[in-house]
């Protein structure tokens, strides 16, 4: 409504207000109501700028991590009375974001009916041949642009990486020594 009383204000030197107005279906009390206001918004304005300028100092004093709660925490700390909830619009207005930790989740979900794998090796992780024992793990890694999961096989005779794959998603594809296997 706000936009509709500026361009009554620009335009009211060439035409009347109390035209501009029926025109625009507005009360005309309320626009002079309005123009009344100017000088509080102003200065509502310029505190809001004080306050943004002092919430960037904390939240770049907090290595850029902090979000509304803790810089409102902090300024309270600081004897600064304020609401939270102007804390949020301020930092929402001038794109002054927190760093929220993502939940961790587990890839492994044991099926209720599950039969367990069979024990090939015997728990004995220790071959005298190369090629003779080999064993495969998946894991996943947190990067700037996703999870990235990476699935490997292992010869325990050398303790060697046999193969690898890296993908998007946990059910990864190896070859190893000409043998094909999914893990996940």
């Amino acid at each position: 409504m706000s936009e509709v009383y500026a361009f009554i204000e620009a335009e009211k030197t060439t035409h009347p207000v109390a035209f501009l107005c029926r025109l625009l279906n507005v009360a005309r009390s309320s626009f002079y109501a309005w123009q009344a206001a100017a000088k509080s918004r102003a200065a509502r304005l310029a505190d809001d700028d004080a306050l943004a300028h002092e919430i960037t100092v904390l939240h770049a004093a907090s290595r850029h991590t902090y979000g509304s709660p803790r810089i409102h925490a902090e300024l309270r700390r600081l004897g600064r009375t304020v609401n939270r909830k102007r804390v949020e619009r301020i930092m929402r207005e001038r794109g002054i974001n927190g760093v929220t930790r993502r939940k961790r989740r587990g890839l492994t979900r044991q099926e209720k009916k599950a039969v367990p794998a069979p024990d090939l090796i015997g728990r004995d992780f220790t071959a005298h041949t190369p090629g003779t024992k080999l064993v495969g793990d998946i894991t996943y890694i947190a990067t700037a642009e996703g999870w990235l999961y990476l699935a490997t096989w292992l010869d325990l005779a050398t303790r060697e990486v046999t193969g690898y794959s890296m993908a998007d998603h946990h059910r990864a594809t190896l070859v190893a020594d000409g043998v094909w296997c999914t893990i996940g």
